[in-house]
């Protein structure tokens, strides 16, 4: 996507602009002729055809837009886990049901062997 192209190359540039701002605060942003580069369609030019200034608000949308896209990819991995956690889950649930059925069978039956066994002794004493 365009925006991890404009991450990429972080064209920061710091400059003190003392006819805007009398102050000469230092100022920072991206620099239109290397937003060019990437993509055209985010830059103003000026009367002469030239880079002049970046279009913020079409940067703005598009690193919001991929943001978006990115955590609706996030959200999809995770939904996909989530659902393999349950089958996995009710698979492990299941077995253990059979398991304990089977471990409960096996218990009554050794029970109903150990009952006729101690009547069988009692009835020879």
């Amino acid at each position: 996507m365009t925006g991890s192209l404009l991450n990429q190359h972080c064209f920061f540039d710091i400059i003190q602009f003392t006819e805007f701002d009398p102050r000469g605060i230092c100022q920072f942003g991206l620099v239109a002729d290397e937003v060019e580069k990437v993509n055209p369609d985010l830059i103003v030019r000026d009367k002469e055809r030239k880079p002049f200034t970046v279009r913020h608000d079409a940067v703005n949308a598009m690193l919001l837009n991929e943001f978006l896209f990115k955590e609706h990819q996030n959200v999809q991995e995770l939904e996909t886990t989530i659902a393999r956690q349950q089958r996995d889950f009710q698979a492990t649930a299941t077995r253990q049901q059979n398991e304990i059925e089977a471990l409960t069978a096996g218990l009554q039956r050794v029970s109903a062997q150990l009952a006729a066994a101690s009547s069988s002794l009692a009835e020879l004493r």
